[in-house]
């Protein structure tokens, strides 16, 4: 269990900040840019679930919990045995993957099929869930362009593509299923003259 009891420490007035394994790094890291915009997701969403009735609620807070453990795996470099130590590290798992996957084919199982691009809006809760995407695809970017340089698990960048797409589906859900998505109308803004 953590134990907070102090919550500020003066360590990062330097411009510097801990990783999970206790290295210094900058606070602009590629590292702490991915695992910190998984806390602005983890917030987006917490705005959500404020609009979201018990069921959906229920699925957001399952989310949340999942990004507190996707931060962990960021915020930890990949050590050297650390699938055989004592305590290893916080790791994304398949199980996490595919769970989103289940509930992604439920809820794509009641809408209506696409025939446009769907704008963010509708109903309260679905523009917040769009807000959501589109912050998990710049968290799945960051995370991406991590990987490039150091270690991600494979798993927690699936996920990120994953919740994204969660999102989607779940914004057109909650807007009648699809039958009330804002549709995108090809050039209605252009001017007539």
């Amino acid at each position: 269990m953590v134990v907070l009891s102090k919550i500020y420490t003066k360590t990062g007035d330097g411009g510097e900040t801990s990783l999970g394994d206790g290295t210094r790094t900058e606070k602009f890291s590629p590292r702490v840019e991915a695992y910190g915009t998984v806390d602005e997701l983890n917030s987006v969403v917490g705005v959500a679930k404020l609009h979201a009735p018990a069921q959906a609620g229920k699925l957001l807070a399952a989310i949340q919990n999942d990004l507190f453990d996707l931060g962990a795996d960021l915020c930890r470099p990949q050590l050297e045995g650390e699938e055989t130590a004592s305590h290893p590290p916080l790791r994304m798992t398949a199980g996490q993957v595919k769970r989103l996957e289940r509930e992604i084919d439920r809820f794509n199982g009641d809408l209506e099929p696409l025939r446009s691009f769907v704008l963010p809006g509708g109903t309260i809760l679905s523009a917040h869930l769009h807000h959501c995407r589109t912050v998990a695809r710049r968290a799945e970017r960051l995370s991406v362009e991590l990987a490039g340089v150091e270690f991600v698990n494979p798993e927690a960048t699936r996920y990120l593509n994953r919740l994204s797409d969660w999102f989607f589906v779940a914004a057109r859900w909650e807007n009648d299923r699809g039958r009330a998505d804002v549709l995108w109308v090809p050039g209605a803004g252009r001017d007539a003259s």
